[in-house]
């Protein structure tokens, strides 16, 4: 009898995709905990890009969301404005520590629950990371919306800008030999053409401020290209 220990190409290929989100998030887990661990009162009440929201709403905004993944609760309402405003209201009287613990807990654990959603919840991790962006930029930290995840972000945000059937766009990413494939190419209008930095073309995908960015982008407008916020 043998045992070829040699794994199947295709498997392989699979695992890892399937295993993106969550090392995305543990990834970024990494980085961004110790910055949170180390900041005061005013770090956590600063602003951000989101409209209303200060540090500390978008951070229990993303510890919630992936609660809610982890032990599948899925109640009415969930993902919406509203129930994203009754998920941070819900933690109000939590010390920030709290907060910062469940969000690391769930970067932590919910790679799983992702990957056995099979692509239903790859959105999820890719808008923690894009929330994760928006705490350095509220600080004016270097690496917003960049960093070592950004090998991951970009192939799960061309595969969600699939799932959302994106306008068709052809990326000429700065520092990335091929182009990246965003949206759906359906014939009915010829692809857009981008040419860039990544944590610039990210930006544009979430509706974030560009922050005097240089970039090209023809065949499409920024509103267009836009798939969450």
């Amino acid at each position: 009898m043998t045992n070829d220990a040699t794994p199947d190409a295709t498997t392989s290929d699979e695992a890892h995709e399937s295993d993106r989100p969550g090392r995305l998030l543990r990834t970024e887990r990494d980085a961004l905990i110790p910055l949170l661990r180390a900041a005061d009162d005013a770090a956590f009440a600063a602003p951000t890009c989101c409209p209303g929201w200060t540090v500390r709403d978008v951070l229990a905004h993303c510890s919630a969301a992936l609660s809610r993944v982890i032990e599948s609760r899925f109640d009415e309402g969930v993902f919406t404005a509203a129930g994203n405003d009754r998920d941070i209201a819900e933690r109000a009287d939590w010390p920030h520590s709290r907060v910062v613990d469940e969000l690391e807990h769930g970067m932590t654990h919910a790679g799983a629950a992702i990957a056995a959603s099979k692509g239903l919840f790859d959105g999820v991790a890719l808008g923690e990371w894009v929330h994760a962006g928006d705490v350095r930029d509220a600080w004016g930290l270097p690496g917003a919306y960049a960093g070592d995840g950004l090998g991951d972000a970009l192939p799960l945000l061309a595969a969600y800008t699939k799932q959302r059937a994106a306008l068709p766009l052809h990326a000429d990413v700065d520092g990335f030999d091929e182009p990246l494939i965003l949206g759906v190419t359906d014939g009915s209008r010829p692809p857009a053409r981008y040419i860039g930095d990544a944590p610039t073309l990210i930006r544009l995908y979430a509706g974030r401020p560009l922050a005097g960015a240089e970039f090209e982008l023809a065949g499409a407008t920024r509103e267009e290209l836009t798939v969450f916020n």
